[in-house]
């Protein structure tokens, strides 16, 4: 038989070390801790503090923001409260009653009771100043002459686009002139009976007469006898350079022409003579003077060289 080997007994022993290893742990020292009831106290305290701290730093807020106000009504009191030297608003209120109260801090911030701005009734807007321009200075009256041979046929309506006068064909004090024209040329009469005859080398036409509508080739003219005897016209200026241009003769005469602008403006003189016969010109006036403004001529017998009527001779006027 087998030897037997005792059986090994391990509960009770490993029961022992772990009750051993309690004992041990236990038997060390714990951290100290503080009694539940200091603990709590603590607490509270802390808290009382931080109360009486907020309460000591709303308490100085309201103290500065309440002494901060004081000030600024104080102030705005100072400011709005009249001066009995100031002078009355040319609307009639003190200077300085009503003054617009003081810009908010912020955009939203109530206004302060009883500080309204000034109401004021609209002012007009300023009218602008129009300073007149002062018209430039009229230019002074101008005037030349030039004399030229008259054409053997003479169309009046182009040439005297703005008016025009025709001697003879309506009798030797009533002239044919341009329908519808400017009315700027006058005649003014003159010296000496006046006598119309048809025997002028030169003739007239035109398409636009008054009151003779028309005509073609027309010979007619007026003439006046003796020395000192004449004619007088007149050319309207209207401040534009203008041209006229005086058809006239002499038979057996010297002629005088005398132009002058207005009553001191510039003066011209212009001469025909012919001895023995007839003799015609075409004159040509240039000029430019004021508005209404009258340009004179004035067509005369200087001489004459014959007993039987020496004479100046006139057959019509073109203005352009």
């Amino acid at each position: 038989m087998a030897e037997e080997k005792p059986a090994q007994s391990v509960g009770p022993a490993s029961h022992r070390t772990r009750a051993g290893r309690r004992r041990a742990e236990s038997a060390r020292p714990s951290p100290p801790t503080a009694p539940p009831s200091a603990e709590g106290e603590t607490r509270a305290a802390a808290r009382r503090l931080a109360r009486a701290r907020r309460r000591r730093r709303t308490t100085v807020e309201a103290v500065a923001a309440l002494a901060g106000l004081l000030a600024l009504v104080g102030y705005v009191n100072w400011w709005s409260e009249p001066v009995p030297d100031d002078q009355p608003d040319p609307d009639g209120l003190p200077a300085v009653v009503g003054r617009p109260a003081l810009p908010s801090a912020t955009a939203d911030a109530d206004a302060m009771p009883g500080l309204r701005p000034r109401e004021r009734s609209p002012s007009p807007s300023p009218s602008a100043v129009v300073v007149p321009t002062p018209a430039p200075p009229a230019a002074p009256p101008t005037l030349t002459l030039g004399r030229a041979d008259i054409p053997a046929t003479v169309d009046l309506t182009e040439a005297g686009r703005r008016d025009w006068l025709h001697w003879g064909l309506g009798g030797t004090t009533s002239p044919v002139r341009k329908r519808d024209g400017s009315a700027s040329l006058r005649d003014l009469g003159g010296q000496g009976d006046r006598d119309s005859w048809d025997g002028n080398q030169e003739l007239f036409r035109w398409r636009d007469g008054a009151p003779v509508n028309s005509a073609g080739d027309v010979a007619d003219g007026v003439y006046t006898c003796g020395a000192g005897n004449g004619f007088r016209l007149a050319v309207v200026a209207d401040g534009q350079p203008r041209t006229a241009t005086v058809y006239l003769g002499v038979w057996m005469a010297r002629g005088r022409l005398d132009i002058r602008v207005g009553d001191d403006g510039p003066r011209r003189t212009l001469r025909l003579e012919e001895r023995h016969t007839s003799l015609s010109s075409g004159v040509t006036v240039r000029f430019e003077a004021p508005q209404g403004t009258r340009v004179l001529l004035t067509w005369t017998v200087e001489e004459t060289f014959t007993p039987h009527c020496g004479n100046v001779g006139l057959q019509a006027v073109a203005l352009r």
